[in-house]
C-alpha cells in the first residue's frame, strides 16, 4: 500500500489530471472522482471508468450503499477496466449524495458500510478500502470514529483514509466542509496507535513536504487533496522522497509541452482543448510567471493550443526576466 495518494476530487481528478500527475510521479496512488454505483451499472462505463495504462497504480472510488450494487460495480471496475483498488466513499457531505443515502451520512450506519465492504471483497481480488470523515454532526467524538472503524474492520477492511475534519450534513456546503470544521489530525494518530494492525491514512489540509513527513512519523500514509490541484509540482519529488525511486525529473515547462501533445490527441477525438490542459493551469504555482501563464490561458482559451500553450510559456519567460531584472536592480541599490 502506498505512503502518499492524491485524494478523489469531483471535477478535478479526471483522467486528464491523472495523466498529468503521472508526468510528475509514477508511484503516488491516484484516485478517480467518486463514481456512483448506479452510474457504473446503468451509465456510460467507458466515459466513467476507462483508463490510460500510465495511470496505474489507481483506485476507483465508488459511492453507494447497496451491497449488491457495490459488488457488481466493483467487479466491473476491476475485471473490465483493471483498477488496482476499490474505495468506498463515506466522506462526501453534499445534499445530492445524502439523498442517495451514501457518502458521509453512512458514518451513522457502520453496519451498512461493513456489509458493502464484505460484498465487494467477495466480488474482487484487489484491496477494498474506505475513506471517511472523523465524524458527522453530533456523532463526532473519537469513540464514535473508533466504533465505526472497528465495525468495518471486522468485515475485512484493512485500510482507512480519514478526513481530519468532521462534516456538518446540514448548514454547511461541501466547500465549507472542506475548510470550516477544524482539523483533528491528532485523533487519527491516536487511531493508529490503538489499532496498529490497520493501515491508517490522514487527509485534510496537507500542503507541504514538511507536513507529509510529520504525519508519516505517526501514520502509514498521507492523502493530499486540494494541493494536488493548486500546487501540482509539489509531486515532482514524491517518488524520491517517499518511495525510494527516481523522480521523472520534468520541469514545469516540459510538463506543459507534454500536455500539448496530449491535448492535440484528445482534440482529434472532438474534445475541447481547454478541458484537457486545464490541470496544468497551476503548474507554475509559487514561482515567477505563474500569474502570467494563467492569464494567457484564461484570456485566450478559445485559441488553438498549438499557439496558445507556447504563448503562455513565452509569458512565463518574460515574467521571469522581469523578476530577474528587479532582483538585480534591488541588489545593486543595496550595495554600499
Amino acid at each position: 500500500m502506498r505512503a502518499v495518494s492524491v485524494a478523489p476530487m469531483m471535477d478535478r481528478t479526471d483522467r486528464f489530471h491523472r495523466w498529468m500527475m503521472r508526468l510528475l510521479t509514477r508511484e503516488t496512488l491516484l484516485y478517480t472522482e467518486m463514481v456512483t454505483t448506479r452510474a457504473v451499472l446503468h451509465g456510460d462505463r467507458d466515459l466513467l471508468l476507462k483508463l490510460d495504462p500510465v495511470e496505474h497504480p489507481i483506485a476507483v472510488q465508488l459511492g453507494g450503499d447497496d451491497p449488491h450494487e457495490l459488488a457488481e460495480a466493483a467487479k466491473i471496475a476491476v475485471e473490465v477496466y483493471g483498477y488496482d483498488e476499490v474505495n468506498l466513499n463515506v466522506g462526501c457531505p453534499s445534499d445530492r449524495v445524502q439523498r442517495g443515502r451514501f457518502g458521509a451520512c453512512l458514518m451513522a450506519h457502520p453496519e451498512v458500510v461493513a456489509e458493502g465492504v464484505a460484498a465487494m471483497q467477495q466480488a474482487v481480488d484487489v484491496p477494498v478500502t474506505v475513506k471517511h470523515r472523523i465524524g458527522i454532526d453530533d456523532i463526532d467524538q473519537y469513540e464514535h470514529m473508533l466504533r465505526f472503524v472497528d465495525v468495518v474492520a471486522a468485515a475485512g477492511c484493512e485500510r482507512f483514509t480519514v478526513h481530519a475534519r468532521k462534516a456538518w450534513l446540514k448548514g454547511l456546503s461541501p466547500k465549507q466542509n472542506r475548510n470550516v470544521p477544524p482539523l483533528r489530525h491528532e485523533e487519527i494518530w491516536r487511531l493508529k496507535r490503538e489499532r496498529p494492525s490497520l493501515f491508517i491514512e490522514t487527509n485534510g489540509g496537507v500542503k507541504t513536504h514538511d507536513a507529509i513527513a510529520r504525519h508519516l512519523e505517526h501514520l502509514d500514509a498521507v492523502m493530499i487533496g486540494r494541493a494536488a490541484w493548486d500546487t501540482p509540482y509539489l509531486f515532482a519529488e514524491m517518488d524520491s522522497r517517499y518511495f525510494n525511486r527516481p523522480d521523472p525529473g520534468l520541469q514545469p515547462d516540459e510538463v506543459v509541452h507534454h500536455m500539448l501533445g496530449f491535448t492535440i490527441r484528445w482534440m482529434e477525438k472532438g474534445l475541447p482543448a481547454h478541458r484537457v490542459y486545464r490541470p496544468a493551469l497551476n503548474i507554475f504555482a509559487g514561482t515567477p510567471g505563474s500569474r502570467a501563464f494563467k492569464r494567457v490561458l484564461s484570456e485566450r482559451h478559445r485559441e488553438d493550443p498549438r499557439v496558445l500553450l507556447p504563448a503562455a510559456l513565452e509569458a512565463v519567460e518574460r515574467s521571469r526576466e522581469i523578476s530577474r531584472q528587479r532582483h538585480g536592480d534591488a541588489a545593486r541599490e543595496a550595495r554600499p
